[in-house]
């Protein structure tokens, strides 16, 4: 029997899609799923292509060759440890065993170690893009050793999205280093979402449009600056109409957003490293309050505020807008990659961001025109602290912030939340500024807890009789 050349873990939506894809670049793909039906459907319903459906893992691992390359799309968590336990044993030395789900970095370290004890590669790989990307080119995010990495390289490679500047694919570093900077991605996805969704509420009740009116600014400003994948979603999904009662389907959506632990993460994950990522912070506050509906229509009918006012006020508010959300995406993206700079420098990672955000140009949700002149500025500046100090990014947010100011000026006056709007603009003064006033805070620690503080004309720890 002809091996195949790859194995696949898994045949849900991502897990269906990542093998069609490999398969199409002419790489034959032996599959695995816990219900066997499904891995006989698979099969079926792709007559003639180069794939093995396998009823057990034993199968399947006798199926693909040595070093065997194979895939796990399965749930992150328990499942994972599990899915270990039942394959460590059947594995040889050489062999690279990849985790595409979006695993916790720390546990996909712990499990790299433990398999590299018997020669095993592991690697924790971030995917995104959805099902479309999986299907026709995700961005992908391998972590892992580099002999993993050389073994991958060919096929990951001929499966991402690709740009002018390449393959949306690289090795990002050794141990848990894909799946943080995939964990990061989302965070990033989190933040940005919010601020456009902010920027809508804007529209609609700052502005008093449509939500038809407010697909055609999205359209617009598709083609500019703040091109990306989520701003040209916003615009398709606000054109969209019910077919049974023919209003915009997305005024029918409950306003309670789902989350699944990777924006919790980014936020836990900072905190333990002490990188401020404010935005992603509120990012992941708003879902949590949206999902207080019940709470939110009863508090609705009791706590007062202001009165949108719109007219002309609201045409001021959508010429500032744009600029507004430029100035916060730069920021939100400075807060991601400071994360990860953090986090490589602690781990030594040795992540290049200037790959990172060459990797993220296609394939997954966060692309954006934005990181282009990131890029740049990675590259022309290796080791640069925050995006924020390359001078053409500090230029970009010192033009629009006139801007950005009234823009959140409004949405408090008019009583319209605008948290990551606003904790992006807190950030970015709060970076410019030389001197801040935690002097008093550390004067208060010392005077109620004797934690000493530093002085700044005199070396050393202080205490003093307050």
């Amino acid at each position: 029997m002809n091996k195949a050349a790859f194995g696949v873990i898994g045949l849900g939506t991502m897990g269906r899609n990542l093998a069609l894809n490999i398969e199409s670049r002419g790489v034959a793909v032996a599959v695995w799923n816990r219900e066997q039906e499904w891995t006989d459907r698979f099969v079926g319903e792709n007559a003639g292509k180069a794939f093995t459906g396998t009823a057990s893992l034993e199968a399947l691992i006798e199926t693909v060759e040595h070093p065997r390359r194979i895939l796990m799309m399965i749930p992150a968590g328990a499942p994972v440890d599990e899915m270990l336990e039942r394959l460590q044993p059947l594995l040889q030395r050489g062999d690279v065993l990849i985790d595409g789900g979006n695993s916790w970095f720390e546990d996909t370290a712990r499990r790299e170690q433990a398999l590299r004890v018997d020669g095993i590669h592991f690697v924790g790989c971030g995917v995104s893009g959805g099902e479309d990307g999986a299907r026709n080119g995700p961005s992908l995010m391998p972590g892992g050793s580099t002999v993993a990495w050389t073994l991958l390289q060919p096929v990951l490679e001929a499966i991402a999205a690709r740009t002018e500047a390449g393959p949306c694919v690289t090795h990002v570093g050794p141990g848990g280093a894909g799946h943080f900077v995939k964990t990061v991605h989302n965070g990033i996805e989190y933040a940005d979402m919010q601020l456009i969704a902010e920027s809508w509420d804007l529209m609609r009740r700052g502005c008093g449009m449509s939500a038809a009116e407010t697909a055609e600014v999205f359209a617009a400003w598709n083609k500019g600056p703040l091109e990306s994948f989520l701003i040209e979603l916003s615009a398709q999904l606000c054109r969209v109409k019910d077919p049974v009662s023919g209003q915009p389907l997305v005024d029918l959506v409950l306003d309670k957003a789902g989350q699944k632990g990777t924006g919790k993460w980014t936020v836990q994950a900072a905190l333990e490293i002490g990188i401020a990522v404010p935005t992603i912070a509120a990012a992941l506050d708003a879902r949590v309050l949206s999902s207080l509906k019940e709470e939110r229509v009863a508090a609705a009918t009791v706590l007062a505020g202001p009165q949108v006012q719109a007219g002309a006020a609201g045409e001021e508010l959508l010429r500032d807008l744009p600029a507004a959300l430029y100035a916060a995406r730069i920021c939100v993206y400075a807060q991601g990659f400071a994360l990860i700079s953090g986090a490589s420098r602690i781990h030594e990672w040795r992540i290049d961001i200037a790959e990172v955000a060459r990797i993220w140009k296609a394939g997954c949700i966060i692309r954006a025109r934005l990181l282009d002149p990131l890029r740049r500025a990675f590259s022309s500046t290796p080791g640069l602290p925050n995006a924020l100090l390359d001078p053409s990014m500090a230029r970009a947010v010192a033009d629009a912030q006139s801007s950005w100011r009234r823009v959140i000026s409004r949405g408090v006056a008019d009583g319209i939340p605008v948290p990551a709007h606003a904790t992006a603009l807190a950030y970015y003064d709060s970076y410019r500024s030389a001197r801040l006033p935690q002097n008093l805070t550390q004067a208060q620690r010392d005077a109620f807890g004797a934690h000493t503080y530093e002085r700044i004309d005199q070396p050393g720890k202080q205490h003093s009789d307050w």
